[in-house]
């Protein structure tokens, strides 16, 4: 007994979008992380470095609105890596189950049969 049953005469379809969008989603998880994190080294370096305590509230704003965009941006990636796994997995080729007979169901009475 097989495994998998192919289901005979289906045709595959051929990868489209998504088997690109599963090739790009490390390097945008890395470049999309870093680009976001410019604005929080950004605010320390250019200019938000006083002592004052102004100062530091605004490089806290600035690091907490950092930190959501990332969580989002790492939220975003894997549910599109996801979407894009379901899409190459329906894609593939098509499967038969193994026939399962129903010996405890009655049979069909005669209030169930096409009149002619």
């Amino acid at each position: 007994m097989k495994l998998f049953n192919r289901l005979p005469g289906f045709v595959r379809t051929p990868p489209g979008v998504e088997r690109e969008v599963l090739r790009r989603i490390p390097r945008l998880l890395v470049a999309g992380s870093l680009l976001l994190a410019v604005p929080s080294f950004a605010a320390r370096v250019f200019g938000l470095v006083a002592d004052s305590p102004l100062a530091a509230t605004e490089i806290m704003r600035i690091d907490i609105f950092v930190i959501a965009l990332l969580i989002f941006w790492w939220t975003l990636l894997p549910t599109l890596a996801i979407a894009a796994f379901i899409v190459m997995v329906m894609k593939g080729p098509a499967y038969v189950a193994d026939p399962y007979p129903l010996v405890e169901v009655d049979p069909p009475g005669p209030e169930w049969r096409v009149r002619q």
